[in-house]
């Protein structure tokens, strides 16, 4: 069970308005608590932050931002003191344009050794004023810029598949794989567990760089199937992780790497997974799939299969630092947020109990899977997205960079509430948190749901001491066909029976002792588990289909 924590907003503990590594430290205690094996920490490293940190100027450093490396390596005794593992954030497909390589490659010539770090290309048309291809930037926009040479004249173009100021590296370059050797080394020498590798399947980009007509992000859509885009997915990635896991294996057998690689279909993903390749990858069909019963079968199904194929665990998450919050986009009966964009003041509004009571029946659902499982910080407490944020404030280069029609991922990453009756909700103590909170968070601070025996942090600490007590993470899968309606969806995991109930009648029981349900204050009839519920129960033998 890893537990991400977004350093900027976990907890701030020299009154910058800023999350900080210090104050990750102080609050450590609350996550060995929850019952979770490892925290995974989003970008830390120095950075212009342009993006949140994941424009790194400087791989082996920490931002002022946050801390030094000595509060890093405080951090770091803490953890083992609670026994926890550290996995923190590599992104090695782009950098900042204020990284020291980038800066001599941009005082340099074209064709340089400074320039063949990136991809710098001269552009199309007689006087390359158009870009080198039509490629787009994830954030909105073409995916070049031009630069300009020290004698005022436009000169050649470089690639980003991100923001202007991110700067694709070109991995065919083997400096490139020297320097990232370097960067392994100097993290594992300081005792993490591993690493989460940012868009793992965009390194390598296909030879000659031909146009893409198909989506940006490159999954696949009519006529455009996601294996045939040229900037993701290219066979020569594979060698690249294969070299970095020999690397961790010198370090010890403990050591893991995750892949964030979205790609389609599901069968692809194992690529990621070989014995020789990455620990894990990220599940982003089974986000994306939802509370829509019949694709979260086919996701649950086909994750299973394909991975046990090449013997990796299955992941499972349902929120990060780039959607949507869950207790959010469950909140919608119909139509909800767009992946990848905010929700606004202006835009239709989630019903909050709503969603939060779905939240916590589609963890439980998921937390009964088995293999590994994710979990976002705040989501223990229900937290829903910071909606009410002012132009102004927003940081995402997604708004900026589409002026303004995506709201981008901000709402997500708003400060965490600790303690209630605290300035900032016990965020921080000084300046006012980086983006605002919303108002319902006096009532979701952990200190006052850590003081009730039904609240949503109850449940999760339920939910996860449990877990581990089955050992569920090891267990399998056999569907329950006599509660897969339509409405519900159910499951044995050896002989625990998960059933979760989206219906708008209850639905009633079948025999066994009822371990966990999703609501911990239920009235009335304990057999029947109400719409928008999920329970774990114990079963003697497989139930009757």
């Amino acid at each position: 069970m890893i537990y991400q924590i977004y350093p900027r907003s976990f907890r701030d503990l020299n009154g910058d308005g800023i999350g900080d590594l210090a104050g990750i430290t102080s609050e450590l205690g609350h996550l060995a608590e929850l019952g979770v094996d490892a925290v995974w920490l989003s970008p830390f490293y120095r950075s212009p932050q342009r993006d949140a940190g994941y424009d790194v100027s400087d791989y082996c450093d920490v931002d002022p931002l946050f801390g030094t490396l000595a509060d890093f390596d405080a951090m770091m005794i803490r953890t083992q003191e609670l026994g926890l593992r550290v996995i923190v954030d590599l992104v090695p497909n782009h950098c900042s344009d204020q990284h020291a390589a980038f800066q001599a490659a941009l005082a340099a010539a074209p064709n340089s050794a400074e320039r063949s770090m990136f991809i710098f290309r001269d552009g199309r048309g007689e006087s390359g004023d158009l870009p080198p291809n039509n490629w787009e930037s994830h954030f909105g926009g073409p995916a070049w810029t031009r630069t300009t040479d020290a004698d005022g004249q436009p000169g050649q173009w470089y690639l980003h598949l991100f923001d202007s100021s991110q700067p694709d590296f070109d991995w065919d370059n083997p400096a490139v794989h020297a320097e990232f050797e370097r960067v392994l080394r100097f993290w594992l020498d300081r005792g993490i567990a591993g690493f989460r590798v940012d868009v793992a399947h965009a390194l390598v980009k296909a030879p000659g760089l031909p146009d893409w007509h198909g989506l940006a992000n490159g999954n696949s859509s009519e006529g455009y199937p996601g294996e045939e885009a040229p900037m993701f997915g290219q066979p020569a990635l594979h060698d690249i992780y294969r070299s970095w896991r020999l690397i961790l294996a010198e370090y010890g057998p403990d050591r893991i790497l995750c892949a964030e690689a979205n790609v389609d279909p599901l069968p692809r993903l194992a690529h990621w997974v070989r014995p020789d390749e990455m620990h894990q990858a990220f599940n982003f069909p089974y986000l994306h799939a939802g509370l829509d019963l019949g694709p979260l079968r086919s996701v649950i199904t086909e994750s299973l299969e394909s991975l046990d194929a090449v013997g990796a665990p299955s992941t499972w998450v349902l929120s990060n630092h780039d959607v949507v919050r869950h207790a959010t986009r469950f909140g919608y009966d119909g139509h909800g947020p767009r992946d990848g964009d905010g929700i606004g003041t202006e835009d239709p509004q989630p019903d909050e109990e709503l969603g939060r009571t779905r939240a916590a029946a589609a963890t439980m659902f998921m937390l009964g899977l088995p293999g590994g499982a994710y979990l976002y910080q705040g989501e223990e407490l229900g937290l829903p997205d910071g909606i009410d944020i002012p132009s102004a404030l927003r940081q995402d280069p997604t708004f900026a960079r589409t002026d303004g029609e995506r709201l981008g991922r901000d709402g997500c990453r708003v400060p965490l509430p600790w303690r209630a009756d605290q300035e900032h909700y016990g965020f921080g103590d000084g300046a006012t948190p980086w983006l605002p909170q919303p108002e319902s968070f006096a009532r979701l601070s952990r200190d006052l749901q850590a003081s009730s025996g039904t609240s949503h942090l109850a449940l999760y600490r339920s939910m996860l001491a449990l877990r581990r007590e089955l050992d569920l993470g090891r267990g399998s899968l056999q569907w329950a066909e006599a509660w897969c309606t339509g409405s519900s969806l159910a499951y044995l995991n050896g002989n625990v029976l998960v059933v979760m109930n989206l219906n708008h009648e209850p639905l009633e029981l079948p025999s066994g002792a009822i371990l966990l349900r999703s609501s911990l204050d239920v009235q009335g009839n304990q057999r029947l588990l109400s719409p928008g519920q999920t329970a774990w129960l114990q079963i003697a033998a497989k139930p009757a289909e």
